[in-house]
């Protein structure tokens, strides 16, 4: 996945922090249940029956889990706004 835009270092910091939020057991991933949390707290109205298949779409090399690249491309096409 390639980001749409050039991230500023102040932006990628600000996407870091969000991340490293959301990764609550530090191990520099996010995984389903992170996720989970992750979007019910962005996006309330979101149904927990359709994260899983939100979670595979943004986990592009499809190894369980978010990293830190797949998630700046996530945040930046701003499928966490709907």
């Amino acid at each position: 996945m390639e980001p749409q835009t050039k991230l500023t270092e102040q932006q990628r910091n600000d996407i870091r922090s969000e991340f490293n939020f959301f990764d609550r057991d530090g191990n520099g991933m996010i995984e389903l249940p992170e996720f989970i949390e992750l979007l019910t707290v962005l996006s309330p109205k979101t149904k927990v029956s359709s994260v899983e298949e939100g979670f595979n779409l943004i986990d592009d090399n499809h190894d369980g889990s978010i990293d830190f690249e797949e998630f700046v491309h996530w945040w930046q096409e701003g499928w966490w706004e709907y």
